[in-house]
């Protein structure tokens, strides 16, 4: 719920100093790529022996490692920025 807060002000705040949507957008794409890694390291940690070389490229994506929270932490301030573009 943090990144979704965090993400709703640095839209707000770019919008009323840039009249633009888009610092919103890279702020949830930043989290999305921080959730992302975080996977990957779940996926190393209980597939991979530990070593990042024993991943395949995919393993980031393997839903067996995502978890509601990560899930959320990245989905929310996309829908932050999506409900916010769209109601423009």
């Amino acid at each position: 719920m943090t990144h979704a807060a965090i993400t709703l002000a640095v839209q707000l705040a770019g919008w009323a100093l840039l009249g633009a949507w888009w610092p919103g957008a890279m702020v949830a794409a930043g989290y999305i790529g921080r959730e992302h890694a975080q996977a990957e390291y779940r996926w190393i940690e209980r597939f991979g022996g530990g070593k990042r070389a024993n991943m395949p490229w995919w393993g980031g994506f393997d839903p067996k490692v995502w978890t509601f929270k990560s899930l959320t932490d990245w989905l929310l301030p996309v829908a932050v920025v999506g409900v916010f573009i769209w109601r423009m």
